[in-house]
């Protein structure tokens, strides 16, 4: 009869320490930013609208505007958007974030539709795929009402606004824009042959005439700091005033908004 050979002792079998892997990344916060995207006169103008969303966490909810639940859209943190637009289903579509950084919007089978880029994301009062929102898309939601010019008939569009944190403050191209238009004025001034004078800067051309800027002349300094002949600029600030979006960077800004340093 065999038997089984027993072991003198335990076996001391090594161990490996547990890797643990850096998770960076992991529930960080990033912003988006929801500004209207004016095309024409018709276009429904609305407040720029920011959330700070962190990554992994509830989708923000965007629907139609309603007495019953009124969301402060001032707040980054809240999770609904509403529009007073009444081609925008209550519950039109929603937004959020995932690793690393990156936004997704779905459709949550809205009536009207939502368009991003121009393209339906999925038939009336059926669910959508997620899909990738990056900077400078175009969402939009609902369509037109044919006959209605009232802004409640009126769909919504909006450019898509992220990873732009970085233009909200202090930087060195808005510091170099700053420091360029005040050595301007000190600019010694060159009398050419015709006997007119003339001043070199070191701000770039205007970028819709294609002249220089140069002193006495009537400049426009947007908010992110890119500069325009007034003169060649007047019909972007007219046509959407208070709104405006730079024809540089697509950046959106409200010319009204308070000055006060914070």
């Amino acid at each position: 009869m065999l038997r089984r050979r027993r072991s003198g002792g335990a076996v001391n079998v090594p161990t490996t320490p547990a890797v643990v892997l850096p998770s960076a990344s992991v529930g960080a916060t990033h912003r988006i930013r929801l500004v209207p995207h004016l095309d024409s006169r018709r276009a429904l103008r609305f407040d720029a609208i920011t959330r700070d969303l962190k990554e992994g966490d509830v989708a923000v909810r965007i629907g139609r505007f309603t007495e019953r639940s009124n969301p402060p859209t001032a707040s980054t943190t809240t999770n609904k958007i509403a529009f007073k637009s009444k081609v925008v289903s209550r519950a039109h579509a929603e937004v959020w974030c995932e690793a690393p950084g990156v936004f997704y919007v779905r459709d949550t089978r809205s009536s009207s539709g939502t368009f991003l880029n121009h393209v339906r994301l999925s038939p009336a009062n059926t669910e959508s795929r997620a899909s990738v929102l990056r900077d400078g898309d175009i969402l939009q939601l609902g369509v037109d009402y044919q006959g209605g010019t009232e802004d409640i008939y009126k769909s919504v569009k909006i450019r898509v606004e992220v990873g732009r944190e970085w233009q909200g403050g202090k930087n060195a191209f808005n510091t170099n824009a700053l420091k360029n238009l005040k050595s301007l004025a000190a600019a010694p001034v060159q009398v050419s042959k015709s006997g007119a004078g003339s001043s070199k800067s070191n701000i770039p051309d205007c970028c819709i005439c294609l002249f220089a800027v140069s002193i006495r002349q009537a400049l426009f300094i947007a908010p992110c700091s890119h500069t325009f002949h007034y003169k060649c600029i007047r019909p972007l600030l007219e046509n959407h005033h208070p709104a405006f979006t730079c024809p540089l960077c697509r950046t959106f800004a409200d010319l009204e908004e308070d000055v006060e340093l914070r």
